[in-house]
């Protein structure tokens, strides 16, 4: 079966494991931008990451035939400093009118401290100003719920948000049901030690069905599985659903949300 993996951090995988997306059918890749498991100390360290993310990723991806769509924003671990924050900002307008960048991202909370609040209003205001879409991080473990909040009482307060080219990410059971009922996509992440297994992803699928879901990886240089979406894939098909099922949400569902991008191309 084709899919998609529209959320996986191609810049810490292998070209390996680009060969085993490829054969496994994967046809196309979302890469966010991210933290890289160190605070970067100046705002050309993350110009130099978005050339990155939309120059030379996409030229790795396409050695394997898939296709590669970015998105570039302050990541919440990196938003606690205001003022580097504002100068990456600065310098999203260049990298937002790139082909295959889809907005802005991935943004959000990380401690939901005042901080980190103030650098994701001014990403907002910036993605709202461009007419862009926008992808969210909302926080780990404990502070999931407060978190995933916070950011949908943001987006409440602006009448430009249109729910439907929003994405918040990292979803879990007790915070996806706000999460679509507010009309956002809601994703369900497939890491092994902060979010969820397959077999969970499933369930939600069952409960909540297949509107606005995405399902991904998050791969990146953590313990994570760049082979996810197709274990989630062989999850479905044990519990008996269909691959009309399965090829909505692993296929349909990020081809719409990704269409949305006036720079998207595919």
């Amino acid at each position: 079966m084709y899919f998609f993996d529209p959320h996986i951090h191609v810049a810490s995988r292998t070209t390996d494991d680009l060969q085993a997306l490829a054969r496994a059918g994967c046809v196309g890749l979302g890469e966010p931008a991210f933290w890289m498991g160190y605070d970067r100390t100046a705002a050309v360290c993350f110009y130099d990451y978005f050339r990155q993310l939309t120059e030379w990723e996409p030229k790795r991806v396409a050695n394997y035939g898939m296709a590669h769509w970015a998105w570039v924003g302050m990541n919440a671990k990196e938003a606690e400093n205001v003022g580097l924050a504002r100068e990456v900002i600065a310098l999203l307008p260049e990298f937002l009118d790139r082909p295959n960048v889809l907005g802005v991202g991935e943004i959000g909370l990380n401690k939901c401290t005042r901080n980190e609040l103030t650098t994701l209003e001014e990403l907002i205001a910036l993605a709202l100003g461009r007419g862009e879409q926008l992808l969210f991080h909302t926080p780990h473990l404990e502070e999931k719920y407060r978190g995933t909040r916070m950011i949908l009482d943001l987006l409440a307060a602006d009448d430009r948000v249109v729910p439907e080219r929003v994405w918040i990410d990292h979803c879990e059971e007790h915070t996806i049901r706000p999460v679509l009922e507010a009309g956002y996509w809601a994703g369900l992440t497939l890491y092994p030690t902060t979010k969820m297994t397959p077999e969970r992803a499933v369930d939600m699928i069952e409960i909540y069905g297949p509107e606005r879901i995405l399902v991904t990886s998050s791969a990146d240089w953590g313990p994570s599985d760049p082979m996810a979406v197709p274990a989630f894939i062989q999850a479905m098909r044990r519990r008996g659903h269909d691959d009309a099922l399965i090829r909505r949400v692993v296929y349909d569902n990020p081809l719409r949300l990704m269409r949305q991008s006036r720079n998207f191309q595919g």
